[in-house]
């Protein structure tokens, strides 16, 4: 195998997106579509990835780091002068230069991979992805010679009327011998409208001098959308959702409603987990398997064990155990690390905090800045009260400490292995192991109190 080089074009603004936001940054599936593009890319056997970048060029850097190499476009000039600024990195290396677009989230690394084996076995000096469009119209379409081989491309405009009646489209995305591309680039000119240099015309000029031209048809359509506004990118989120939830579906997940539920492209579900309407899972979360997901939940960059339950609730950058039920209505704030067979009910917030084995906080609680150990009960409405107003503190209740309802715990405090706080309790002071700690007001009952007060009035 000859060593393989990609060009990734990310220069253009995107003005039709009318957006602050970089063009190729806008996310599909919750991951910019740049990003998908050099994930696909990197799937590849590829030597080298060089990233044009123009508009919001130090963004794209930093949204994909080492990943690539860059070269700027200083001015957007068309696509052959956006390929021409990899020159320095990439001319005279002998091998196959895949140019992809960054706002083509969709191609899958598969089909990049059998379009640079149809180049190698065909051994082609260019090679067009093309695909075959129920209307074409707006696409410059593929001519074929009678061998098979590509001819030349047309564009929509100045096609014939039979021309236009031919289906397969150019999608924009090419293989090309890497040196005869740079040298090609060379001869591109810019004696058009728009006074652009466009790639296509490399076509052209290696046909004229006598070099073989193929294409490979993709089998999807879809798969080639490229994304210059918001319905495409309406669009592109639809498609890429339904390959996503049908992949964990053939993976053995049910989803009760695919089309009203949310996963990222590098979320991974165990089988037989279940996940129900509205919920959203991004980010690197991974969920084992028998897990029930949702309504309703949102959940991103958590890992999850096996046969937990996390029903209308948010989790956001922790770690959860097995067999672990989460809410309705809760929230795992980051940094959170949840152990095993824990419960976490309704309307319960845990900040930054450790929970043992067997814990509960069943409801109406905020648990932040904490360590609890395994087999604690925490009653309804505690709080660890973490903050002075400028620095964090911590609390530590111990295994099998029982806190009583309505508890403040003043940080940074430790309530003792297996000790009890009374219901009503605000502690400031450590409670020592199997102790009991009691810090209300001694109560005091009023005799014909409401008699007398309505005397007065």
């Amino acid at each position: 195998m000859s060593n393989r080089y990609a060009i990734i074009l990310a220069a253009g603004q995107g003005t039709r997106m009318k957006s602050k936001l970089y063009k190729v940054l806008h996310p599909v599936c919750g991951k910019p579509m740049v990003q998908h593009v050099v994930d696909h890319v990197k799937s590849l056997n590829i030597n080298e990835i060089v990233t044009i970048v123009g508009h919001g060029a130090e963004k794209v850097r930093s949204q994909l780091g080492e990943s690539s190499h860059y070269a700027l476009q200083e001015k957007q000039l068309g696509t052959a002068h956006a390929v021409l600024q990899a020159k320095e990195m990439l001319a005279g290396k002998e091998g196959t230069t895949i140019v992809v677009c960054g706002d083509t989230p969709l191609i899958k690394g598969e089909t990049m991979e059998a379009l640079f084996q149809h180049h190698e076995e065909t051994g082609a000096k260019a090679t067009i992805l093309t695909a075959r469009a129920i209307d074409p119209t707006g696409y410059g379409r593929i001519i074929r010679n009678d061998q098979a081989l590509v001819e030349r491309i047309v564009e929509h405009k100045d096609a014939t009327e039979a021309e236009r009646n031919i289906n397969e489209i150019n999608t924009g995305t090419y293989c090309f011998d890497n040196k005869a591309l740079f040298e090609a680039l060379n001869n591109v000119g810019n004696d058009n409208v728009q006074g652009e240099y466009y790639l296509p015309d490399v076509i052209e000029i290696l046909k004229e001098q006598g070099e073989t031209v193929s294409a490979y048809v993709t089998g999807s359509f879809e798969e080639t959308l490229g994304v210059n506004d918001r319905v495409a990118l309406a669009e592109a989120e639809r498609i890429m959702r339904k390959r996503i939830n049908e992949g964990h579906m053939r993976n053995g997940v049910t989803l009760i409603d695919p089309a009203n539920t949310y996963i990222g492209s590098d979320v991974k579900i165990g089988s037989d987990t279940i996940v129900y309407p509205g919920t959203t899972i991004s980010g690197d979360t991974v969920i084992g398997t028998e897990c029930v997901i949702g309504p309703n939940s949102e959940i991103s960059n958590c890992e999850i064990g096996n046969e937990t339950v996390v029903r209308q609730s948010a989790a956001f950058d922790s770690k959860i155990g097995s067999e672990v039920n989460i809410g309705p209505f809760a929230h795992i704030r980051p940094q959170s690390d949840i152990d095993d067979q824990v419960k976490i009910g309704n309307f319960v917030e845990i900040k930054k905090a450790v929970f043992g084995k067997g814990s509960k906080a069943s409801h109406l609680s905020y648990i932040g800045d904490a360590e609890v150990g395994s087999d604690v009960n925490i009653g309804c409405g505690t709080i660890t009260v973490n903050y002075d107003g400028k620095n964090k503190f911590l609390t530590k209740i111990e295994d099998g400490a029982f806190i009583g309802c309505n508890s403040n715990l003043v940080a940074p405090v430790t309530v003792g292995k297996g000790a009890y706080v009374a219901a009503g309790s605000t502690i400031t002071e450590d409670v020592p192991g199997e102790g009991l700690a009691i810090a209300r007001a001694r109560q005091v009952n009023k005799e014909d109190y409401t008699g007398k007060l309505n005397s007065k009035k």
